[in-house]
């Protein structure tokens, strides 16, 4: 899972290490904490005449016999707080929606 921010002055996304959607990390033991089963889709939505960010959702997904599924509301909630509590320092803020998706606070 990567890092998100949103650079306030233009209104552009910038993703960092976002490219591990599917992974090999399945079985790989001591690195538990990381919980390398858990990946975020970003689903986003740009203006593009500007390319301003108009809408950002992350729907968190889980990764179990190398196949995708919907992350459970509690993994939902553990990425909702990892990504805030990292994405403090580009200001950058998601919140937790019922269907357990992540709606970029803009």
């Amino acid at each position: 899972m990567g890092l998100v921010e949103v650079y306030r002055k233009r209104k552009r996304l910038i993703l960092f290490g976002c490219g591990d959607f599917l992974t090999d990390y399945e079985g790989i033991s001591g690195y538990e904490q990381f919980r390398g089963d858990l990946t975020l889709m970003y689903l986003v939505k740009v203006d593009s005449r500007q390319g301003q960010l108009v809408e950002a959702r992350l729907i968190p997904m889980q990764l179990r016999r190398f196949r995708l599924n919907r992350a459970s509301e509690a993994d939902a909630r553990w990425l909702h707080d990892l990504l805030n509590r990292l994405g403090a320092q580009f200001g950058t803020q998601a919140r937790l929606e019922s269907d357990h998706s992540l709606a970029l606070r803009l």
